[in-house]
């Protein structure tokens, strides 16, 4: 199973007001498209993705913010 690593950012840093990423997000776009295989074997069938985010603060953090970066 292919595995990255890279820290996640928060949507306050992906984004400048409703539409526009931010060049923190372009850059974590780009680093996390260069770590990422150049292939993949993508079985037939229902998929599951693991994402594993290590957060300095789980009480305070919303597991959401690390999400939607990726994801999007």
């Amino acid at each position: 199973m292919p595995s990255v690593s890279i820290k996640p950012i928060s949507v306050n840093q992906a984004w400048q007001g409703r539409r526009f990423k931010t060049p923190h997000y372009k850059a974590y776009e780009q680093e996390l498209l260069l770590k990422l295989p150049k292939s993949i074997d993508i079985p037939e069938g229902e998929l599951a993705l693991l994402a594993t985010f290590g957060l300095s603060n789980y009480k305070a953090s919303d597991y959401d913010n690390p999400i939607k970066p990726f994801q999007d």
